[in-house]
């Protein structure tokens, strides 16, 4: 029985059905501005469009979604980048929509998902998945459950304490990670050591030109991120990491390099898990949210 995955960002929304371990359908549609129901009726009508161009039943939906999430009452406690998606009761609502059952995860928790299924650990017993773009997302999972917590918070790699008395993050707190080596705060040392404006693609142009400036604004950020997997390993002990996102894919070998450097010199005198960059990109949201739900109904 196939299943549909849906993939809800800030701007886009993806649809796919999800049969035979392949996405045999999918739809891409704006993410209203309008936020709330307007999204739920996008999703829906996304949902459908799939469902036709497979040809194929389907079972269930898997949603993967930004967050923090309530699971219990499958709500989103509120969405920073959707408009009206505070205590939002996403579940019950594109059920109604939809008429089929929907299972929720975190978009990170189903991007770690995907990759250790389908991807970059295919085949791992248990993988830690860290993507730095724009944020810094993640996830853990074993076999086929994903870490969520108590609470829902699990897998919040973004906001680890790096710095204490550091950069303030979009979370309110003081040398997260996320306000360390993301693009924007790459971009955010780049104004203040270059005195301009300066996007992450020019930054990295000019780092590796071999400019002395944007070296050290990116390699201090990959060493960030190499310090910080070397942390969650020592919580975790997975069997696979695994890298993604925009500015670990994007920012060049020179960072990848220095990402490994780090990551090896802070694990020195412990097992230290491979490393390994990931593989589905921009699918691997929609492959996880898909694969929620064909956990939950038992067909994987």
């Amino acid at each position: 029985m196939s299943v549909v995955g849906i993939d809800l960002g800030g701007t886009k929304i993806m649809a796919g059905v999800f049969s035979e371990g392949v996405i045999k359908a999918k739809v891409t549609v704006p993410t209203p501005e309008e936020g709330g129901q307007a999204v739920v009726d996008a999703m829906a009508q996304a949902a459908k469009a799939a469902i036709e161009a497979a040809g194929v039943g389907v079972q269930a939906i898997g949603l993967g979604t930004p967050g923090p999430l309530d699971f219990k009452r499958g709500r989103i406690k509120f969405a920073p980048n959707i408009a009206n998606f505070t205590d939002f009761p996403i579940v019950e609502r594109l059920e109604q929509a939809t008429g089929l059952r929907v299972y929720m995860e975190n978009d990170a928790n189903a991007a770690a998902l995907a990759e250790h299924k389908l991807g970059a650990a295919q085949g791992a017993e248990s993988t830690l998945y860290m993507t730095v773009s724009t944020g810094v997302g993640g996830g853990f999972v074993w076999g086929n459950k994903v870490l969520r917590g108590v609470n829902g918070q699990g897998g919040e790699i973004g906001h680890i304490t790096m710095q204490p008395g550091g950069p303030l993050c979009g979370c309110g707190l003081d040398g997260c990670l996320e306000a360390l080596a993301t693009g924007p705060a790459m971009e955010r040392m780049a104004l203040a050591s270059f005195k301009r404006e300066m996007g992450t693609r020019e930054l990295f142009a000019l780092f590796q030109q071999g400019d002395p400036r944007a070296s050290r604004i990116v390699l201090q950020a990959a060493s960030w991120v190499g310090i910080a997997l070397a942390s969650l390993v020592k919580c975790y002990d997975p069997e696979v990491i695994v890298l993604g996102g925009g500015v670990a894919l994007n920012a060049g070998p020179a960072y990848l390099e220095e990402v490994q450097r780090s990551y090896h010199r802070y694990m020195e005198n412990w097992i230290t898990p491979p490393l390994h960059l990931a593989k589905l990109g921009g699918e691997a949201g929609l492959l996880g949210a898909a694969l929620t739900a064909a956990i939950e109904i038992g067909e994987i």
